[in-house]
């Protein structure tokens, strides 16, 4: 894909000048900072020798000065990307990357498998295995009861057959770590049988996926990197819709259906399926640029650019685009998803995300209308099972409390 303008990514080391300006103190008290150890730095290799700050640790201790000034507009921020609100060991965005427990997930979505992936997220152990350990019976073993299956939404279908599934798997209410591990891979067992419309006789998710949309080994290694890409992302609106669900003790059924009905949203997982409608209109196009500024003129975003965690590019992005390169370099499909990107960029300044790169992903491999959300709500779900995992063994609900604004008692 060629280079394109994209936002400047900030330095991670700063002066001592920009450092003290953005924290309010003298350089003496910056300086003391380092010396406790709140605040890192380096000598540059330059004639100078000047040190140089770490800035993500200068934000830092700006935020907690603003927290100690003003405890009420912290916590009124902290729900719209602001501090972090909540402890977890499964994910870690940082530099430009993302981690699983400590494991790059780009390397992992080119390395391991599906079930790996699961037993890392949920136990901590490659070797584990929980997702491979259970393939019950539990749940749907047909399509869509009453319709056809492309008459109704993958998660709508979905959420119904978690319902059905949960009333029979009694097991579903033993909330201990190991325990929701298993029942995490009954649920991808459901899931995997409803999105491949029960054919085949594939529980293993990816390789049911792949028979059904008949897929060869590249087409099948692409769908288990793009589930593996998408299986978690620290404390989005459907994690922390999952939390709170298993806060209150609800089994993991309920969580992954709370989780869907988050991701379905067109803020959150359901952007990818707008931007499969978008790829779709683009493609009768002869003249992109044109066509994507009369969006902006008419006042329409442009979805699958930008990420605010990501502002030098989504790595997920990059490495499932990469991977379609790899395997289908002749796609004339990859051709026009790589040129729309390129367009987009210089567009609107902002890289593909993983919803551009899940909509390439089914337009490249001919899936079926929809499957853009579909694989990243199957991905998913291993995350929400390992937040629930993390939640029930708090023992403590998540209630934060609202600060009430309307009309005051009394008043006349």
């Amino acid at each position: 894909m060629p280079p394109a303008p994209s936002r400047p990514v900030p330095d991670a080391w700063i002066s001592a000048a920009e450092a003290a300006r953005t924290l309010g103190v003298t350089r003496q008290t910056l300086y003391a900072y380092v010396s406790r150890g709140f605040i890192r730095s380096e000598t540059t290799s330059g004639a100078t020798r000047e040190r140089r700050y770490a800035r993500d640790d200068v934000d830092r201790m700006r935020r907690r000065g603003e927290e100690r000034r003003n405890p009420d507009k912290v916590a009124a921020h902290a729900l719209q990307w602001g501090l972090p609100i909540l402890e977890s060991s499964i994910t870690l965005i940082a530099d430009g990357r993302l981690y699983y427990r400590g494991h790059d997930a780009v390397e992992l979505a080119r390395t391991r498998s599906l079930d790996e992936v699961a037993s890392l997220i949920w136990t901590g152990q490659f070797d584990a295995a929980p997702a491979a350990k259970t393939r019950s019976t539990t749940g749907p073993t047909a399509a869509w009861p009453g319709a056809r299956a492309a008459d109704v939404p993958f998660v709508a279908r979905a959420q119904a057959a978690l319902a059905i599934a949960s009333a029979s798997d009694a097991a579903a209410f033993d909330l201990r770590p190991d325990s929701v591990a298993l029942t995490g891979g009954r649920i991808l067992t459901v899931l995997a049988r409803v999105a491949a419309d029960a054919r085949g006789s594939h529980a293993r998710m990816a390789d049911a996926l792949a028979a059904a949309w008949k897929l060869n080994a590249a087409g099948a290694a692409v769908i288990r990197a793009a589930l593996i890409l998408c299986a978690d992302h620290e404390l989005n609106v459907s994690a922390f819709t999952a939390r709170c669900v298993a806060s209150a003790n609800a089994n993991p059924y309920a969580v992954v259906i709370a989780g869907l009905s988050a991701l379905e949203g067109t803020k959150h997982g359901g952007m990818t399926s707008r931007v499969e409608s978008m790829l779709r209109t683009m493609r009768r196009e002869t003249r992109l640029r044109a066509a994507l500024a009369t969006r902006l003129r008419h006042g329409e975003r442009i979805g699958g650019f930008g990420h605010p965690l990501y502002p030098a590019g989504d790595p997920r992005a990059s490495a499932l685009l990469e991977m379609l390169g790899a395997h289908y370099p002749k796609s004339a499909e990859l051709r026009f998803a790589t040129t729309l990107a390129a367009v987009g960029q210089s567009v609107t300044r902002e890289q593909p995300n993983l919803d551009f790169a899940l909509a390439a992903v089914a337009r490249v491999l001919a899936l079926p209308a929809g499957s853009g959300i579909t694989l990243f709500a199957l991905g998913r779900t291993i995350g929400w099972i390992g937040h629930a995992i993390e939640q029930y063994a708090t023992e403590q609900m998540i209630r934060p409390r609202a600060r009430y604004v309307g009309r005051p008692p009394n008043a006349p």
